[in-house]
């Protein structure tokens, strides 16, 4: 999956620690107001800048990021893997779906965060994080990690994933279904635990590989 799982480990590891910043930012009292000045800011202004065409992209790309999109991907993309037998991947790519999804109700229920006023959508739950954002790169990066074999390719697929994943993400900032820092706290969550399984899972079978080798 990873040429370099240590470099893998150490992006991981900045991924989550930019998710875990904003996350401190958004609870601390001497912090909040700083980040909810941005967040209205923000609101203030896709509201100023509302069309009907952005809506309706808008709002494409919120379903994709929906779970009736990611799920049935993520179905596929497993049951491909396992009819190859490529069952570290089909482990990695698990192991980030499974996590991030019991990680969401949680955080959100910890911060319990309102949503922003005047949804254009209907929404459920607190705000942060965003779910969609955390599903989003997840699936998206996750999907390009396990099935892209390394190399220029997956590196040209990889900065679409990511692409996707920012569009998607802004997609409900436009919507008003999310303040800013929501989307980047799980944008940020969703591609760390994306690249993350995979590096510890490459790592992993690559010590094992080494410890047969070595053993009589």
């Amino acid at each position: 999956m990873l040429v370099d799982s240590r470099r893998g480990l150490w992006v991981s590891a900045a991924l989550l620690a930019g998710a875990g910043a904003v996350g401190v930012l958004v609870a601390l009292p001497a912090t909040r107001p700083a980040v909810q000045a941005v967040d209205d800011a923000v609101w203030e202004w896709v509201g100023a800048h509302r069309s009907g065409p952005a809506t309706a992209v808008a709002v494409a790309f919120s379903w994709l990021g929906s779970a009736w999109v990611n799920w049935p991907l993520r179905v596929a993309a497993v049951l491909l893997l396992a009819w190859r037998r490529h069952w570290a991947r089909v482990l990695a790519f698990t192991l980030a779906v499974v996590s991030s999804e019991a990680a969401i109700g949680p955080v959100k229920a910890a911060f319990d965060r309102p949503r922003p006023p005047g949804s254009l959508i209907a929404t459920s739950a607190a705000s942060f994080p965003s779910g969609h954002a955390i599903a989003g790169a997840v699936t998206a990066v996750g999907l390009v990690l396990v099935l892209a074999p390394p190399g220029p390719a997956r590196w040209r697929w990889e900065v679409w994933a990511v692409v996707f994943s920012t569009v998607m993400a802004l997609s409900r900032v436009y919507l008003r279904a999310h303040w800013l820092s929501d989307t980047v706290a799980g944008a940020l969550l969703g591609a760390g635990l994306a690249l993350g399984w995979p590096a510890l899972v490459t790592a992993a079978r690559d010590r094992h590989a080494r410890g047969a080798r070595a053993s009589p």
